[in-house]
């Protein structure tokens, strides 16, 4: 169900803004962390309300991983996938499908949807791992 949208306040569209320009699921933590920087004062219940608000307009949807906190994201029409950092555990959208997995469905059963979920480390991370070695390549090497 899609209601009216709630007042727009400073703290709302922060909050939005944080999600718009992350432009990835975000923890109700990670998204109080990135919209302080716009309004100070915000508060963790506030960011929990206006992400359900956000919910029940459609606005936003939420993403369950096995194991971790729900992440919220822009709602969106395309069907995509997602994968998690194992280093900083942040999560990504992977634009990319398997596609159909009907092959995989035990005989006599019905897949009626999907989810694929990639764990790995994001480039920040695999990053990190390599400016780390280099330096001791080079003195082996």
């Amino acid at each position: 169900m899609i209601r009216k949208p709630s007042r727009d306040t400073a703290q709302r569209r922060a909050i939005r803004q944080v999600l718009v320009d992350l432009g990835r699921p975000l923890s109700t933590a990670e998204i109080l962390r990135a919209a302080q920087r716009t309004v100070p004062g915000l508060g963790l219940a506030t960011v929990y309300r206006t992400v359900r608000s956000l919910q029940v307009e459609g606005v936003l949807q939420q993403v369950d991983l096995p194991g971790d906190v729900p992440r919220y994201e822009i709602t969106t029409p395309r069907h995509h996938h997602h994968f998690q950092c194992t280093r900083c555990g942040r999560v990504f959208e992977v634009d990319a499908c398997p596609g159909n997995l009907a092959h995989m469905v035990p005989r006599g059963f019905v897949a009626d949807n999907h989810e694929v979920i990639l764990y790995g480390r994001c480039r920040d991370c695999a990053g990190q791992a390599r400016s780390r070695r280099a330096p001791h390549a080079r003195r082996n090497g």
